[in-house]
């Protein structure tokens, strides 16, 4: 990973046009080729990206980062505060414990327990920054991304909200909904899941787990 504080201004060329004046910011071009541009205000969200893949263009005082769309992040550099390159190696990735994992699996059995006519596209679906529990089809035939947590919380809509920004810039899936499903889901994590159109649904992991009978009970 490399990491580079910068004096610059920034503009997006593409289906739309942004452009963000001179400033000092953090640059973050990862091994997977994707590029962000970071403020000091606003969490974990960038201020502007390119997801992969992309091709990062140095030249004297400009960045070029061109998709394969040909979209391009222009970032004109003033002054460089600061340039450091890390290896990182293989994250092994976030490790589910045993109920989260099951009630993953038993949702993938029954995708229908979200709502009669939707269908399992893949577990584990992977994106950029990580998998995605379930993508599934619903009644409509339109793209739907499941997060599935023991217990649902703000960080898991935050995660979710990533999932949801990335893949609905891919054509081939948008647009794409969000399903937040958790044995609990705090009021909080609540508030913020509907606020981002992002629908959440409590299960009842006993009942589902039992199996005592073929239609399984949502709560």
């Amino acid at each position: 990973m490399r990491l580079v504080i910068a004096k610059c201004s920034v503009d997006y060329v593409g289906r739309l046009s942004a452009h963000l004046p001179l400033a000092t910011r953090l640059l973050m071009v990862k091994a997977d080729g994707s590029v962000s541009i970071h403020a000091d205000d606003r969490a974990y969200k960038p201020l502007n990206w390119m997801s992969p893949p992309c091709k990062l263009q140095e030249a004297d005082g400009v960045w070029k980062v061109v998709n394969k769309a040909g979209e391009e992040l222009r970032i004109t550099l003033e002054e460089i505060l600061q340039d450091t390159s890390y290896e990182l190696g293989v994250d092994p990735g976030l490790q589910k414990d045993g109920v989260e994992a099951h009630l993953q699996e038993l949702l993938a059995a029954h995708p229908e327990t979200f709502g009669e006519g939707w269908t399992l596209v893949r577990r584990e679906f992977m994106t950029a920054i990580g998998p995605v529990d379930l993508l599934c089809k619903d009644a409509e035939g339109k793209s739907v991304a499941v997060e599935v947590k023991r217990r649902g919380e703000i960080d898991g809509v935050e995660q979710l909200t990533r999932y949801l920004e990335l893949m609905n810039r891919d054509p081939l899936l948008a647009p794409v909904q969000g399903v937040f499903a958790a044995q609990e889901i705090k009021p909080q994590a609540r508030v913020l899941a509907t606020d981002r159109g992002i629908r959440c649904v409590v299960v009842d992991y006993d009942k589902l787990r039992g199996m005592e009978r073929d239609e399984l009970t949502l709560f």
